[in-house]
Order: structure tokens, then sequence, then C-alpha cells
């Protein structure tokens, strides 16, 4: 499903037009507004790592229309499952620029409380987040709620065990999930053809579930394809599978060197389909994207980014002992040990001359 072409020509369709009758330029300005300044928190956060404020970090270059147009479909009542990559749908969700960073200072065990954005934190065992919304749209269907779990993961993670489960079991149970595959081509070092001789959406028309192939680099094609997903959820209709089909142009994460395994005309290539010049053509073509408009737009991302580095910077780190709080609900006798082994393993450090 394509409705923006790269060059920014609006492609009609008669079965998909519907789905996004009412995203007027103001709206669309607003996902440009937003893919605008995650990519500029990407570049900082990227930025923050190589300079030794960050231990890790996992860019989303490239990926932000599948993202940011996703999200912005979603209702404050659905919650969101996702792995490390998320960062633009945690932004959309409403979760503050700190708070996409803090983990990877390593200063805390999680960004932001789950409950106040309704998004569980990053998980990074590759595609166990597939079981977690399942499991939770089951816990939906039980309460007779219409709300929606969602489920975003990349390619590599239909290679695991964990995400056929949790297509068997959406599928048998008919729960309202939708699973957001993001294809960027490449799960780290290995090409997505060496995964599939087909498209990923064939995978779950393969577990009963109606699926999608959609341009994740096309705001409205996204939106739409997500709305029809939420619908169907919504309605009794169960589980939706998604293959946006987007590009990762940086790193897998700031621990990678992709140049050792991908060819620079790919690159190259996929750069001419960027999210962001896209939907710049488009509104441009329309005179719907004014210089005090895009002035506007840098300026709040470049504050954005000012916050991003500030709270960084400022996150005190924590006191060592407390990585055992909040391990187990109960206090636990082993737990209890290890905390005095550790205590006095510390002290040997204050003691030395």
């Amino acid at each position: 499903m394509q409705l923006l072409t790269p060059a920014g020509e609006r492609v009609a369709s008669p079965e998909y037009d519907p789905w996004v009758g009412d995203v007027d330029d103001a709206q669309l300005r607003d996902l440009y507004r937003d893919m605008v300044v995650v990519r500029r928190i990407d570049t900082e956060a990227t930025a923050l790592q190589r300079q030794g404020e960050l231990a890790l970090w996992p860019p989303l270059l490239g990926q932000e229309a599948a993202q940011v147009a996703s999200a912005r479909a979603l209702r404050s009542d659905d919650f969101v499952f996702t792995s490390y990559r998320e960062n633009a749908v945690a932004y959309c969700r409403g979760a503050a620029p700190v708070e996409l960073v803090s983990v990877w200072r390593a200063v805390t065990a999680t960004g932001w409380n789950p409950y106040s954005i309704n998004m569980a934190t990053p998980q990074v065992v590759i595609g166990a987040q597939t079981l977690h919304a399942t499991g939770y749209a089951l816990g939906i269907q039980a309460d007779g709620a219409d709300a929606v779990a969602v489920a975003y993961f990349g390619d590599g993670a239909t290679s695991e065990g964990d995400v056929s489960e949790a297509l068997v079991f959406a599928a048998a149970y008919s729960a309202p999930v939708v699973f957001f595959c993001q294809n960027n081509h490449w799960a780290i070092s290995e090409p997505v053809t060496l995964q599939t001789r087909g498209s990923l959406a064939a995978r779950g028309s393969g577990f009963g579930i109606p699926s999608m192939r959609v341009d994740g680099n096309d705001v409205l094609a996204v939106t739409a394809a997500t709305r029809i997903a939420l619908d169907r959820a919504r309605s009794g209709g169960g589980p939706t599978f998604i293959e946006a089909v987007t590009y990762r142009m940086g790193p897998h994460t700031t621990a990678d060197d992709p140049t050792r395994y991908r060819p620079p005309a790919e690159l190259d290539e996929w750069r001419k389909r960027d999210p962001i010049v896209r939907l710049e053509a488009y509104l441009t073509s329309r005179n719907e994207l004014p210089d005090d408009f895009r002035a506007e737009v840098q300026a709040v991302a470049d504050s954005t980014a000012a916050e991003l580095r500030a709270g960084c910077i400022a996150l005190p780190d924590p006191d060592p002992l407390s990585i055992f709080d909040h391990v187990y609900a109960d206090p636990h006798p082993a737990l209890e040990q290890r905390r005095e082994w550790y205590a006095h393993y510390l002290d040997g450090f204050e003691a030395a001359p």
C-alpha cells in the first residue's frame, strides 16, 4: 500500500483513501513536526553516546514515518509493547525526552512509568514483547473493553519462536492485538532476504491473521493501515499483521558499523525514499509548508534536543544497592543474602587506603 510516492506525489486509492479522508494539511504538518523532532532527538542521543554520556543508543534514522504515523493513530487507552528502537513511539505517547535515554545512561531500570503513558518499557529480548502484547490483549478481551494492544518489532524478530507463539495465540483467540513489524531490511548484519523467501506479511497470513504490506516511509499509508487494524480489533475481528517496509539508514546500535556489511549503493537508494523529505515535498507542492512554519519546527526540534542533553547529563547516579530494589514483590531471603554480599564487597573499597 502506498499513498505518497517517494517524490511526494499523492496516489489515489479507492480502497484506502476513506481511511485517511479526515487527514488534512494541518494534521500532516503535525506529523511532519513529530518526525523532524524525533530525528533531532535521535541525532542528539547519538552524539551523547559518542561523547561518552550514554553507554549505547539504538538509532531510528529512516523509520520516523512508520513509528510516528502508527503511534498517532492510537487511542490513549491502547497499550503499546515495543523493542528498544521505538523511541518515536514513546515520544508520541508522551515520554519526556530525558526518559528516552535514562536506561541507556545506565542509571535506572526503566525510563518511564508504563501506566502513565500506556506503553511498556522497551524489551531487549528479541520478539518477547509480542507475547506480552497478546497476553494483554486477552485481558482486554476478558474485560469486555475495546482498547487494543500493539506490538512493535523488527524483521529479525519474525525468526524468533516467541513471535510465532504470539501469532498462534492471537489467531486462536481472536485477540485484539496489532502486530506492527518494521521491516528495516537488516537484523543487525543479516539481510531480510536470508530470513524469508517472500514478504513478512505472508507469515501473518500463514497463521490465519489478516495481513497488510505497507510503504513504511509513507505517513498516509501507515496511518491507513494502522486505522484498519485498530478498527478490526475494536470490532471483534481479532488481530492484524502489518509489515511496514522501511529502512534503517543508521547503524543497528552505536556499537555497530554497517559499512562492514551494507552496500553503499543500497543506502544511497533508500535515502531517496526518506520519509521526512517525502512529506516535505508533498506539503511544499500544496504550498502548505511556509518558511515560518519550518523555522518554528526547527526551533522546537533544537529546544527538545537541548532539553534532552541537559536532562541526560543531570541524571544522578543511583545508589549501588538499589539494584536489588523491586526485584520481587515480597522479601526474598536469597536476594537479601546477595544484597549483604554486595554491600560487604563495596565496603572493601571504602576501607582501602
